[in-house]
């Protein structure tokens, strides 16, 4: 009878620890704005290890209660506590070491490419700016942004990011305010505004079909 009694005890305790496991999948990013490939994901508890994709999407099976670490060459090494109260979908952020020599490591590790990381690196400097020196929101995208269109014509400029790609669609890019999309960044003041960035190519793509024309990011000074 107690031999029965423990086989029953250990087949709960073996199907609980099939239950306990979850899978949790993200986006890992760099500088807020850029997505990440190649990041070697660890689960500690689990024992699983991934790596990013060319998007910076990830797939991971981890325990109820785990622990993620995120690690790659140029990087900060980024660790991300899972519990039940943990979502399925992650942004998780590691710090990029700027430095002209790990920018063209990230490159050949293949973490980023060359436009996306001096891009990012060009932007680094402007996060804690006073952009009151413009007029409008629309000239400070134009006056840091170089490539990226401001044209006028309808009741509010457009900014275009990844060139006229469509006669019939909008090719107008997506607005992001303070993690909210909007339609209009009009009335936004640039002395309101503590960061601003831009997304192209991979780094739009975690915004899905939305981001197709590239996307404006503007975190203003009273979210903060």
């Amino acid at each position: 009878m107690k031999r029965f009694y423990f086989i029953g005890l250990l087949f709960f305790l073996v199907l609980g620890g099939m239950h306990a496991q979850r899978v949790v999948q993200g986006y890992v990013l760099t500088l807020d704005d850029f997505t990440v490939s190649n990041i070697e994901i660890r689960a500690k508890n689990s024992g699983a290890a991934v790596q990013s994709d060319s998007a910076g999407h990830f797939v991971i099976v981890t325990e109820e209660r785990d622990v993620l670490t995120f690690s790659g060459k140029v990087f900060d090494r980024e660790r991300v506590r899972i519990n039940r109260r943990t979502p399925d979908t992650l942004e998780v952020n590691i710090k990029f070491k700027n430095t002209p020599e790990n920018r063209q490591l990230a490159v050949g590790y293949g973490y980023m490419n060359e436009r996306d990381i001096t891009f990012a690196a060009s932007q680094i400097d402007h996060k804690r700016e006073d952009f009151c020196m413009y007029s409008d929101v629309f000239e400070l995208i134009k006056g840091r942004f170089p490539g990226v269109q401001v044209l006028s014509g309808g009741r509010e400029p457009e900014v275009i990011i990844r060139g006229m790609s469509s006669v019939v669609t909008s090719n107008c890019a997506l607005y992001v305010v303070d993690g909210v999309v909007v339609n209009s960044i009009g009335h936004i003041s640039p002395c309101q505004i503590s960061k601003i960035s831009v997304l192209r190519d991979s780094s739009a793509s975690i915004y899905g079909s939305r981001g197709a024309n590239g996307v404006v990011l503007i975190e203003t000074k009273r979210a903060h």
